[in-house]
């Protein structure tokens, strides 16, 4: 299972029951966090107004307004903080290595979240495009400072079965003793998803793995999002 993930954009109607929503929820708070902070909020969108305004802001993504359920998931350090103020600790704010701690948990957490909505027949898919009007998205789930949102997932009941998508070869990414030379591995791969794109259902596009990457260093570079991370409360000092 673990090794079959597709993200799903098509959902039918039926909506996930609201325990089954929560144990996901719990089977998230079942991963590893740093120091046991857990730095993570999800927000459980429901309102179809604030679902359609969020995927405007993601650029289009329609999946956000059709899944049976939304979930904003979000690095917090309001509350970590705001715990250890009250124990009369003298705390710092801010802090890039606070930064890091929060987004790996929000992310580790959100991972477990998709894989137990797997193992439930589920569909999901991650929303990265929520970064492209972080601000707006924050203020619209009135998200208080020292949290922000890292990215959004779809949830429901797959109307579709894409093809599993292939991944590098394990001997790019597992290296042995020192960083090894990859770049043979990456070009065997280029050819795998060549053959993939132009052998997929209903597909007609030409493209590899490298020149796929090319959108996020030309133009996906959210170069705001230093600033708004810096406004957050997460300073990075």
């Amino acid at each position: 299972m673990m090794k079959s993930h597709r993200s799903i954009r098509q959902f039918i109607e039926q909506r996930i029951p609201r325990e089954t929503l929560l144990e996901l929820v719990r089977a998230g708070q079942g991963v590893a966090t740093s120091s046991h902070v857990q730095a993570y909020s999800v927000v459980h969108v429901q309102n179809p107004s604030n679902r359609e305004r969020i995927a405007e802001l993601a650029g289009g993504q329609d999946d956000i307004v059709s899944c049976s359920d939304f979930l904003m998931f979000c690095a917090d350090m309001k509350r970590p903080t705001e715990a250890s103020e009250r124990t009369g600790a003298a705390v710092t704010r801010g802090t890039t290595e606070q930064l890091l701690v929060a987004s790996v948990d929000t992310a580790l957490m959100a991972q477990n979240v998709a894989l137990a909505a797997e193992s439930e027949g589920l569909g999901i898919c991650y929303i990265g495009g929520i970064r492209n009007n972080p601000e707006a998205i924050s203020d619209l789930l009135r998200l208080p400072k020292h949290v922000y949102p890292v990215f959004g997932m779809c949830l429901g009941y797959p109307a579709d079965a894409p093809d599993i998508k292939p991944r590098l070869p394990v001997e790019a990414i597992l290296k042995e003793d020192v960083y090894e030379d990859d770049k043979a591995h990456v070009a065997a791969f280029d050819a795998s998803m060549q053959r993939y794109y132009s052998e997929r259902k209903g597909g007609n596009k030409s493209s590899d793995w490298s020149r796929n990457l090319t959108p996020l260093f030309e133009t996906k570079l959210r170069p705001h999002m230093r600033d708004f991370l810096v406004e957050r409360g997460f300073e990075m000092k």
